[in-house]
Formats: C-alpha cells, sequence, structure tokens
C-alpha cells in the first residue's frame, strides 16, 4: 500500500537536505536517484530518520509507493534535463498528481511545462528554494507557481519545512505557470548587486583604507548589529575573519578573485531589459562577475596601464555603511520594480508584501528592512519603492554619502560597478527634466522616428537640414 506522502527524485546535496527535512517534520517520503547506490548511502546516512524514508530504485514502484494525489518533487539540473525527467515521470503519473520542480528554472520554460502538463491533468509548481544547503536542511524560504489545486496538495508539507520568521511560515502561493521560479530568478539578481556592493566596500577599505581581513571583519560584524542587519552581511564577517589552517594566511587573500555564476543573474537582468524596467544594479553584478572571470586579460592590462596610483582615501568607515545601504535599497527597489512589472504583464498578480515576508528568513537576502518593505507593499500600492516615504528618508540620509564613496572610487581608481550603477539610476530616476529630448530630437533626425511636444501631442517631426557638411 502507498505510504510515503510525498515523493523526491535527485539525491544531490539539495534534494538530499529537502528529504531530511520533511521526514524531520514528521512526514513520510520516498526518495529516487538515478543512480541507485545514491538511494542505498541516503537511506542508510539517515540515522533516526530513516524509519520515514522510502528508498526505490525502480521509477515505476517509486511512484506507487507515495499517497495520491501525488506530489512528486524533482531537483535535477535546470533545462533539458527536467523535461526528460518530466517525459519519464508521466507514463506512471495519473489525473490530479503534480510534478514539483525546486531547482532554478527560466519562468518561461517553467510557464511552457505548465501548459504541457495541463493538458494531460497532471500538475506542475515551478518552486523556488532560497537559502542554499543549510536552507533546504533546516527551513529555506519557499516560492511557489503554477496550479493552485496541486500548491494546496503539497502545502502542508511546504509549509512545515520552510523557514520560520516570528512563528509566520515563509512560504507562499504567488501566481500560475512560472510566477514562482521568476520570483526566485529576481531575487537571486538583488543577491547579485548585494554581494558585489559588498565586495565593492571590502575592495575600499583594503585599497583606500588599508584595512586587513580582520579588521574589515570586525567592521562587518558591527555593521550587522545597525541598519545593515542582513544575511550577507553577517556571513561576510565570517568570511573575512577565517583564516587557512595551512598557510595561516586570511583565506580570502587566497581565495583567486574569479566570481562564478550559474544563470539566476543573467536571466534577471535580460527579464528586466525585456520588460523595458532598468535594473542596473543586477546588470553591473553580472558584468562585474563576467569581468572577474577574465583574470588573464585583468592581470595584462594591469601591466599596460599600471597598478592604481595608490594613496589613502578620504571616505570613512561611515560612509561606507550608509553607501552600501544607499545601495542596497535601490537594488531592491529596482528587483521589485521588475516583479510588479511582469506580474502585470503575465496577470499573476504578485503579492509584493508577501514575498517581502517570506525573505525575511530562510533566504540569502534576508534583512532587517524587509518588515518596513512588507508593511509599505501591504497598502496595496506597488510604487517604486524609492517613493515610499520610509525609503524616501533613508536615501534623503544615506545618497550623500554613497555620492562620496563612488566619487572617491574615481578619483582613487576604486571599481565600483554596482554602487555607481545604483547611484546613477537614483539621480536619473529623481530627474525631473531629463535628456531624453535630445535622443528623440536625433532619432526624428536620422529615421523620422517623430517626438512629442506639450500641447500637440505625439508624431511631432522637425525640419532638418537634408545634408550635413560643405
Amino acid at each position: 500500500m502507498p505510504s510515503a506522502d510525498i515523493g523526491l527524485i535527485g539525491l544531490a546535496v539539495m534534494g538530499s537536505n529537502l528529504a531530511l527535512n520533511i521526514a524531520e517534520k514528521g512526514y513520510t517520503i520516498a526518495v529516487h536517484n538515478r543512480t541507485a547506490a545514491k538511494i542505498d548511502e541516503f537511506v542508510a546516512n539517515a540515522g533516526e530518520l530513516r524509519g520515514r524514508i522510502i528508498g526505490k530504485a525502480d521509477l515505476a514502484e517509486f511512484i506507487q509507493a507515495i499517497k495520491r494525489p501525488r506530489s512528486v518533487i524533482i531537483m535535477v539540473k535546470a533545462g533539458k534535463p527536467v523535461d526528460e525527467m518530466i517525459e519519464q515521470l508521466l507514463p506512471h503519473l495519473e489525473a490530479g498528481d503534480a510534478i514539483l520542480e525546486c531547482g532554478n528554472s527560466l519562468h518561461t520554460d517553467t510557464n511552457r511545462r505548465f501548459a504541457y502538463l495541463q493538458t494531460k491533468g497532471i500538475g506542475y509548481l515551478g518552486v523556488g528554494v532560497s537559502g542554499g544547503e543549510e536552507g533546504a536542511r533546516h527551513g529555506p524560504s519557499i516560492m511557489v507557481g503554477g496550479s493552485k489545486q496541486q500548491w494546496h496538495n503539497a502545502e502542508p508539507v511546504l509549509t512545515a519545512i520552510s523557514a520560520k520568521f516570528n512563528g509566520e511560515p515563509c512560504v507562499a502561493y504567488l501566481g500560475e505557470g512560472g510566477a514562482g521560479h521568476f520570483v526566485k530568478t529576481i531575487h537571486n539578481g538583488i543577491e547579485y548587486g548585494d554581494m558585489q556592493m559588498i565586495a565593492e566596500v571590502y575592495g575600499v577599505m583594503r585599497d583606500g583604507l588599508g584595512m586587513n581581513p580582520l579588521a574589515a571583519s570586525e567592521v562587518f560584524k558591527a555593521w550587522n548589529k545597525g541598519p545593515l542587519n542582513s544575511y550577507l552581511i553577517e556571513i561576510t564577517g565570517h568570511v573575512l575573519a577565517a583564516v587557512d589552517p595551512q598557510s595561516g594566511k586570511p583565506l580570502v587573500e587566497l581565495i583567486l578573485d574569479k566570481a562564478g555564476q550559474k544563470g539566476t543573474g543573467v536571466w534577471s537582468a535580460i527579464a528586466a531589459q525585456q520588460l523595458g524596467v532598468p535594473a542596473t544594479a543586477i546588470e553591473g553584478a553580472v558584468a562585474a562577475r563576467s569581468i572577474s572571470s577574465r583574470k588573464d586579460e585583468r592581470v595584462a592590462a594591469e601591466a599596460v596601464y599600471g597598478k592604481r596610483a595608490g594613496g589613502r582615501s578620504d571616505v570613512t568607515l561611515a560612509n561606507l555603511e550608509k553607501a552600501l545601504l544607499a545601495g542596497k535599497i535601490v537594488s531592491y527597489a529596482q528587483g521589485f520594480a521588475v516583479m510588479a512589472q511582469a506580474s502585470s504583464e503575465n496577470g499573476w498578480g504578485l503579492p509584493l508584501a508577501t514575498i517581502a515576508k517570506i525573505w525575511r528568513a530562510g533566504c540569502i537576502i534576508r534583512s532587517r528592512f524587509l518588515d518596513q518593505m512588507s508593511a509599505a507593499y501591504a497598502k496595496g500600492d506597488n510604487t517604486n519603492l524609492l517613493m515610499v516615504p520610509d525609503f524616501v528618508m533613508l536615501m534623503k540620509d544615506a545618497h550623500p554619502a554613497l555620492r562620496k564613496v563612488v566619487a572617491a572610487g574615481a578619483v582613487g581608481e576604486f571599481p565600483l560597478i554596482c554602487l555607481s550603477a545604483a547611484l546613477s539610476y537614483f539621480d536619473s530616476y529623481r530627474q525631473g527634466l531629463g535628456t531624453a529630448n535630445l535622443i528623440q530630437g536625433q532619432r526624428d533626425f536620422f529615421g523620422a522616428h517623430g517626438f512629442e511636444i506639450e500641447g500637440r501631442g505625439a508624431d511631432q517631426h522637425g525640419k532638418w537640414p537634408s545634408t550635413l557638411g560643405g
């Protein structure tokens, strides 16, 4: 007889930790993996949770072990492997069953799979899971999109395993199709920006203030007790304090300065551009990682142009703290603006206040001011975060410091891709009279694209000279 409450396929680190989390919360889980030996190893190492884990090497037996209507979590690599797994599962599933794809997938792929499986009577949930390995094991932030009926079937399990903030579960159903995966993608884009800004501030500490990693670590630990309180600030303090046991040197100084990326940052930047929403902090962070990967080119360029001139920067730690806060607010403002536009165009009805709430624990970008964000969006206004009164006050106080830090970076030759992008966005956003009027004139000159004149309407044209020069 079927006895598992839910099933899971894919026992790599994230899948294994999710399975243990589910079992620990009192649910019986069936598990399957392409490599059968991995199933035996996982069950053998499950300790006291072993009694709530059913390992099945045969896919048909795995499905039959799950109570109907079945919810089957798949944790496989994004792209073609997901489609292949869906096709393997289909012959064994029945109407009302659901596949829960809990990896990072492109939301358009999730939309396609959702529509495809609807024709077969099978539910499809694109589930964004944030928190890394630790979150998966002890409580992630969970962003669900897809079929509302299948969400209700899986809701008890997903709620039980989610992170909790003051007793509130950090899980929510966000809309049909790829809504959950889209929100997770933008979460990761904001994460990219946040991490890059932190790294840029550390660069000023190191190269402009002459601080060693341990001294910088103490600053970040202190900042974590104030307005910048967040998971990323907290772990930055620990990373900078770490010492390599083999050499006795600060570990961060031995780590090669080439940052990796798995695609979600790029997806979020592309989505923002396709939606016509500026997300310069995300784009800057993606570009910074790409530049970092070109280590040989950077070393060669330094040899040609010379190293930074040197000299102590006149920025203070207080300047850096406020600059980082201002940049962080801009990054969140851009990310939420992208989600608001995507929600409108896809008919998702994304609950921005709820998204802010479920990011308060479990996820990588959890931070102190998400409560303020949630309260602002709970009023039903999807305005840009930079126009929310609480954040207006914060930005008025913090943007002069951001300006000073970016200026010091330009003079002192510190690369501040993300912080400078955040400042430029802020200045552009609050400029009532911009310079696009000139661009419109240029477009009309060379392409007769037309322009608008207030009081005369659109599709106006200039009387430009037909030829230029002698």
